[in-house]
């Protein structure tokens, strides 16, 4: 299922770099023609994580 913006999405810690996983909101969607679906989320703190749409898991 493909998010939209305005979901709640968590990221895993091997795209962004921290010890646990990051919850945010779906700021983009992008349909890359070489990655695949890719994925922006915001967090609370105004951090942007952005990756394939393998990094992410619904919340």
């Amino acid at each position: 299922m493909e998010p939209k913006i305005g979901d709640k999405m968590k990221a895993d810690p091997q795209l962004t770099g921290l010890d646990a996983w990051v919850i945010g909101s779906v700021i983009d969607i992008e349909h890359n023609p070489f990655k695949g679906l890719v994925v922006a989320i915001k967090d609370e703190l105004g951090r942007i994580f952005f990756g394939q749409i393998k990094y992410f898991q619904t919340v």
